[in-house]
């Protein structure tokens, strides 16, 4: 799984404590990413929808939560072999991102390169394009020169770019096969059909696009002109999103709450975003019963390392070197959803992580925000009968 600023690696055990044990036979992951939480959430046998307006988070998910048994693996092994047997060539990568920028070293730069202008001479189904493509942007990602950043690289090599570009058969997710999309998540929001939603936005200024340029790039082989120190795609510059946005952000988010279905919701955020946990906890009590887990965690590493010049210099100091990640749970049942909470908050007192005592709020209804019953939206879907019902799928 490649690097990825605001990856839930350590967080994912907690989520699965928060669900093991709700009726839910199926859900959205509405901001994907990496698939990471999709991936563990089919693992647990829920049938999940992938979405995210990144294309690169397109591949990972067809690798991971589309892909089945229906794949001829033997074959993608094959033409993985044929195209790790490739000479490198000059091409975009190697002038772009080893000569202008320094993501990669130029020996890996070049074999990128052959290989990615081969991937499209192969007849391949959208889901085998996806496989191919995840296992050229993780090999990537274990011989590049970042701290998980593509806005920036190391001033030095990485010790890791040294090492020789190996194309991996993308392993096998157990559970059943979901769907991806590439929607607005404001605009998939209302369409969703689904158990439960895990919603974890954008939460500072930092748009993942740009954060993760080089990847869209290696996906999308559009040759973009680029831009600064870091070689951005010029439509960096133009694709930006209301999650960040400081002023934005807030309306961007309640009008998505609002408008989910689902009777089931988690939510994460962190006490660096532009979303308070009050606010947040206020939002989410017009939805249904809310708990919250509050997990200490170490910043990433680009934050520990801090700031530097262009020359090298670093600038300031590192104001601190932890945060608070925040879970929400939301839903109908409060009696499932401060269990559920308490268990996942036993399970970060356990972990390397800790976390404070399950705070609860009883659900909101009506304009004024009084509280009394469950609110419309919370009642209008009844929970799942099992976790074996099938469900309508998503939109694709």
């Amino acid at each position: 799984m490649i690097k990825y600023l605001g990856s839930k690696r350590a967080l994912v055990p907690l989520i699965l404590r928060l669900v093991e044990h709700l009726p839910v036979a199926s859900a959205c992951d509405l901001f994907a990413g990496t698939t990471r939480v999709g991936q563990a959430l089919r693992g647990s046998g829920i049938e999940v929808h992938s979405n995210d307006i990144a294309t690169y988070s397109a591949q990972l998910a067809q690798a991971y939560i589309v892909a089945d048994d229906s794949v001829d693996r033997p074959r993608l092994a094959a033409i993985l072999a044929e195209l790790s047997a490739l000479e490198g060539r000059e091409g975009y990568v190697s002038e772009v991102f080893c000569r202008r920028a320094r993501y990669f070293q130029p020996h890996n730069g070049r074999r990128i390169d052959a290989i990615r202008a081969a991937i499209d001479r192969y007849a391949l189904s959208e889901l085998e394009r996806g496989i191919v493509l995840t296992s050229l942007l993780e090999a990537a990602d274990r011989v590049d020169s970042t701290t998980g950043l593509q806005m920036a690289y190391l001033k030095a090599w990485a010790p890791r770019s040294y090492k020789e570009l190996e194309l991996r058969l993308p392993e096998a997710v157990s559970g059943p096969a979901g769907s991806v999309s590439t929607m607005d998540a404001n605009a998939l929001a209302p369409e969703l059909d689904v158990d439960l939603v895990y919603v974890d936005p954008p939460y500072n200024q930092h748009s993942f696009f740009s954060n993760y340029h080089v990847w869209e790039t290696l996906v999308r082989w559009d040759f973009p002109a680029s831009y600064g120190v870091a070689h951005k795609r010029v439509d960096c510059r133009e694709r930006k999103s209301a999650y960040n946005s400081r002023r934005a952000a807030p309306a961007a988010l309640a009008g998505l709450l609002a408008s989910l279905r689902a009777p089931w919701l988690i939510v994460s955020a962190s006490d660096e975003g532009f979303h308070s946990a009050a606010e947040l906890q206020r939002l989410l009590s017009r939805h249904g019963h809310v708990a919250r887990v509050d997990v200490d965690r170490k910043r990433y590493v680009g934050a520990q390392i801090g700031i530097h010049s262009p020359a090298g210099t670093k600038v300031g100091t590192v104001s601190h070197l932890r945060n608070l990640e925040h879970l929400f749970l939301v839903g109908p049942e409060p009696a499932l959803v401060e269990a559920a909470a308490a268990q996942c908050a036993r399970g970060a007192a356990g972990a390397s992580a800790s976390a404070t005592p399950v705070t609860s709020a009883p659900a909101r209804s009506g304009r004024s925000g009084a509280e009394g019953s469950a609110s419309p939206v919370a009642t209008r879907r009844q929970p799942a009968a099992s976790a074996a019902a099938p469900r309508p799928r998503p939109p694709r």
